[in-house]
């Protein structure tokens, strides 16, 4: 079990996992949690960040009404 990658086995992500999961850089990452724009929790010194309501929170970034995909919400396949 790698330390460096996040496991499906984890629920609960630390900054860096979230950092690596998202493909973005770790200051990011704590900048919008400062920021309250992306999902997270304070406990103590270190934030922590639940994988399925990132993956929720994520899944509603693509989809919004401004991103331009929000056609493709509520399953409707335009195949």
């Amino acid at each position: 079990m790698s330390g460096t990658n996040p496991s499906h086995d984890h629920e609960i992500l630390t900054l860096e996992e979230v950092a690596l999961y998202l493909r973005l850089k770790p200051q990011t990452i704590y900048k919008w949690a400062q920021e309250k724009r992306i999902p997270a929790v304070k406990l103590g010194k270190e934030w922590r960040f639940r994988r399925s309501v990132l993956d929720r929170w994520l899944d509603e970034q693509m989809l919004s009404d401004d991103s331009g995909f929000s056609h493709l919400r509520d399953g409707n396949d335009q195949a």
